[in-house]
């Protein structure tokens, strides 16, 4: 097994006997919207997604962009690209408890008491109007040729990530806008020699959340916790499609191994009945 993953956890696990409030991430909700059978399979009996391994380079533009931006926090002023798009009134926001929020093992956290679930979210960064409202900005970066947008379907994740951020904020007491934003790295591969360095385009796209739908689902998932029978799969997961694919070629092929293993044996007891009936004739 590989040191990223582990198919059979035993600590994160629901249990319906207890009266403690039970975790769940940013991304957790994420899953159960994507697949209920999948977050059932996670959260009640350890199995979760094998998950995909780390994007160093993804990770080294985050570290990059925080260091950044705190030193324009430090100083109490705006960042560049605040400015080229516009927004005279924002700079980075500090908080003694930034680096908390920052950390993906403690994050920004509330516990909704209706759903008894602690949910968690490790956010980016956090940006401040003169007026003390709070927009929440979060880092992505890739490499395309086509600018970058948040248009496709499976970017859906984004968003809600976004609008998780927005109502834990609002349920920790902060005045929060509406509209959040993207820090979208482009690396760029039109350059005529690599010398070393990766260039980037850099985009700020706004995003005006709803967060709306969090407290249902947080209401949806306590459901599905608390009951003891599997739902069913989301029917375009698609490992959910790959377990059954895999599940029915191993049935065809105990199936079939299993009728050729009887049709050996019968074929040996036919074999052995006519040794014996010309051996022993009447």
């Amino acid at each position: 097994m590989s040191d990223y993953y582990n198919a059979r956890r035993t600590r994160n696990i629901f249990d319906r006997e207890s009266e403690d409030t039970f975790k769940v991430s940013r991304s957790k909700i994420d899953l159960f919207l994507n697949c209920p059978l999948c977050f059932y399979l996670d959260c009640c009996l350890g199995v979760g997604r094998p998950p995909g391994y780390p994007f160093a380079l993804n990770s080294a533009v985050d570290t990059l962009l925080k260091k950044e931006f705190d030193i324009h926090r430090a100083k109490k002023r705006a960042h560049p690209l605040m400015n080229a798009y516009g927004l005279r009134d924002v700079i980075p926001f500090s908080h003694e408890d930034l680096d908390i929020w920052r950390s993906n093992f403690k994050g920004i956290r509330y516990v909704h008491e209706p759903s008894r679930l602690l949910v968690t979210g490790a956010i980016d960064d956090v940006w401040t109007t003169s007026k003390g409202e709070l927009i929440i900005v979060d880092y992505k970066s890739t490499s395309k040729e086509e600018k970058v947008t948040l248009d496709k379907e499976w970017q859906i994740g984004y968003k809600r990530q976004m609008e998780v951020y927005q109502w834990l904020f609002r349920q920790n007491g902060f005045e929060v806008s509406k509209t959040g934003y993207f820090v979208y790295c482009n690396g760029k591969t039109d350059r005529q020699a690599f010398d070393a360095k990766l260039d980037f385009d850099i985009d700020l796209i706004a995003y005006t959340g709803d967060d709306s739908w969090i407290e249902p689902a947080l209401k949806d998932i306590r459901a599905c916790l608390m009951n003891a029978k599997p739902p069913a799969a989301a029917k375009e997961c698609d490992y959910c499609a790959y377990r059954k694919a895999a599940r029915d070629v191993q049935q065809v092929k105990q199936t079939q191994a299993t009728q050729t293993k009887q049709v050996k044996k019968e074929g040996i007891k036919l074999v052995l009945e006519k040794e014996t009936k010309y051996s022993h004739p009447e």
